[in-house]
């Protein structure tokens, strides 16, 4: 192990900051598997991770086992698949009860794959209400009058207000199929119980109303075309400039907006390739912050010299995409009662941005929660990476790794370009990943899918 851990270490890339997210255009998806060594041990409870809370729960037996009201304690965890999200979102919530106040109530041993778990989570702050989750009928046998096993619910909300809004664990229930149909409700002895996850919602990203109008659509190379801009934002720089489909040209004209956020410039345009003339405020162009392209031809209606031929090529603009090169990456094993990182390399990503135009691109990643044997789980903030982005030679764009770090549920950026007046490319993404396993974790295969969105 310890070679192998030397010889990963010496392959770790140096990182670099990535950059902002824009439209989605490509998902891929990467299942993670690290297994540990086979040992006559026995399984250890996973520790509470961070946003794991305790709190009082009161569980109602069967009446069939004829025994009162059990007066317990539960460990659980919220985990949700973004923390950042905006009004309107849909969040998805998983509600993970690590150790359950009940018991098997009886002598009888009860098998594998018979309990149903079900429960609340309780919303508060900028939002309030109550979520219903739901678990999957899985379970490991349970013996008579023996623990109930670690379940996990999820469940989905959508994002109604901006602010943050705390998640706590609620209600749940316990329902077994053997021989009979029964319940074991359990309440939050004094709700709510304390806070596991907040997240920060932000609002609705509002519409863009800025807007031009040309005062004609078409011109000679060299005439000035006057344009007319509103709803900008007040005293503001303004540029005013040509575009060749997605590229921009040299011809730009910059000024200040007026105190209302209007202005009326006169932008001379020579290149001859210009079809569209585009306003923005700032330094480079941002869909957020401009208006246009309004249409626009420059009419090239000089002579041609006698018995002469004009020759015109266009060129098309393509697609964001990206391909890797497979989707399963086999971690190394790591020893029962030592842990350590479970290393590999993720499957190479190729990027090709071929689309002409300023934007830049992100690739991000997220990862699930590693679930092994008998609902053992090591959660998805264990999972570290250091990124690596190559650049093919003569590319418009230079691709930048992201940072070194956890990846976990919220998701992080593995690579990036920023945006430019032209920017286009080919880019390799590469990562040497590093899964952080507790020493007693139980012996077995866990496995997780990073899920990657190249924006």
């Amino acid at each position: 192990m310890a070679s192998a851990d030397r010889a990963a270490a010496a392959r770790k890339p140096a990182s670099r900051r990535g950059g902002a997210p824009r439209r989605a255009v490509a998902l891929g998806a990467l299942a993670l598997v690290m297994g540990t060594t086979a040992l006559a041990a026995p399984a250890q409870a996973r520790s509470a991770a961070d946003g794991a809370v305790t709190f009082a729960t009161r569980c109602v037996p069967p009446p069939v086992a004829g025994i009162p009201p059990i007066q317990g304690t539960t460990t659980a965890e919220i985990t949700v698949d973004t923390a950042t999200p905006r009004v309107g979102d849909t969040v998805t919530v998983t509600y993970k009860v690590a150790k359950p106040a009940a018991s098997n109530p009886v002598d009888l041993a009860l098998p594998a794959d018979i309990m149903t778990p079900s429960g609340e989570v309780a919303l508060g702050g900028a939002q309030s209400g109550k979520l219903t989750v739901t678990g999957p009928k899985k379970n490991p046998p349970v013996p008579g009058k023996g623990e109930f096993p670690p379940f996990s619910m999820t469940g989905t909300f959508k994002v109604t207000a901006p602010g943050s809004i705390t998640l706590s664990p609620g209600d749940y229930n316990i329902h077994t199929s053997y021989i009979m149909e029964l319940d074991t409700p359990c309440a939050v002895s004094t709700p709510p119980a304390p806070v596991s996850r907040t997240i920060v919602a932000s609002g609705e990203p509002g519409a863009n109303e800025r807007a031009i109008a040309l005062a004609t659509a078409s011109g000679k190379p060299g005439d000035r075309v006057t344009v007319t801009g509103t709803r900008f934002t007040p005293l503001t720089e303004i540029t005013l400039a040509g575009r060749a489909g997605q590229a921009q040209t040299a011809d730009r004209l910059t000024f200040t907006s007026d105190a209302e956020g209007g202005f009326t410039g006169r932008l001379k345009v020579n290149d001859r390739a210009t079809t569209g003339i585009v306003a923005y405020e700032g330094s480079a162009w941002s869909a957020e912050k401009g208006a246009g392209p309004a249409a626009y031809t420059v009419t090239d209606d000089t002579p041609l010299p006698r018995d002469s031929q004009k020759l015109t090529a266009s060129v098309t603009a393509g697609e964001l995409s990206m391909s890797q090169e497979g989707d399963t990456v086999r971690l190394s094993s790591v020893d029962f009662g030592t842990g350590g990182g479970a290393d590999g390399d993720l499957r190479t990503i190729t990027v090709k941005d071929f689309r002409g135009g300023p934007a830049g691109w992100s690739l991000t990643g997220r990862v699930t929660d590693f679930t092994g044997p008998s609902g053992g789980e090591i959660d998805a903030g264990r999972l570290h990476w250091v990124p690596a982005c190559t650049t093919k030679q003569g590319s418009p764009s230079t691709c930048e790794a992201g940072s070194e770090g956890a990846v976990g549920s919220a998701g992080a950026t593995l690579a990036s370009a920023p945006d430019a007046t032209l920017t286009g490319g080919e880019f390799t993404v590469d990562a040497w990943v590093s899964l952080k396993v507790p020493a007693y974790t139980a012996p077995g295969t866990y496995s997780g899918v990073l899920t990657l969105t190249l924006t």
